[in-house]
């Protein structure tokens, strides 16, 4: 922090400080935090789930039972998936994002719904996933949407 030494030099030693201070710790975890994405690769990991991620909700919503989702959108592995009750008028449709919110859970999956009209479900799974548990997620989110769609 800078200022004035007039306001900068009144209060007592420690007593000027704050949440965003930069102290010693905080430095030193962040920059093994930078450390672990270089190494384990995280920036290509999270370009490479996204495109997986991407490929299967595309591959969802080309089928009949899936009219449901109206775009998919997103950056890496941060994807999100917009529903809708009419893919042209592209209303929402939050009580079946809720639905589908409700019946993940059921099946063993924690999905948030979020979006201005609450109608999107955000995909943020760890970049540490193994492919494997992400596939499973993946087949749990697809048969969650298929119950939900029945109950709305």
């Amino acid at each position: 922090m800078i200022g004035k030494a007039k306001i900068m030099d009144a209060p007592a030693p420690g007593g000027l400080g704050g949440t965003y201070g930069g102290n010693p710790v905080a430095c030193a975890a962040a920059l093994a935090v930078l450390d672990i994405i270089e190494e384990e690769k995280l920036i290509g990991r999270a370009a490479a789930m996204g495109r997986k991620l991407t490929r299967r909700f595309k591959s969802m919503a080309r089928k009949p039972a899936f009219k449901c989702i109206g775009d998919i959108h997103g950056l890496g592995a941060m994807l999100a998936i917009e529903l809708v009750k009419d893919r042209k008028k592209r209303m929402p449709a939050p009580e079946l994002a809720k639905a589908v919110t409700q019946q993940a859970l059921k099946n063993g999956l924690l999905v948030l719904s979020c979006g201005l009209y609450g109608n999107v479900l955000r995909m943020l799974a760890p970049l540490t996933i193994s492919d494997q548990t992400l596939d499973e997620g993946l087949d749990i989110l697809e048969r969650s949407i298929r119950q939900a769609m029945k109950t709305v």
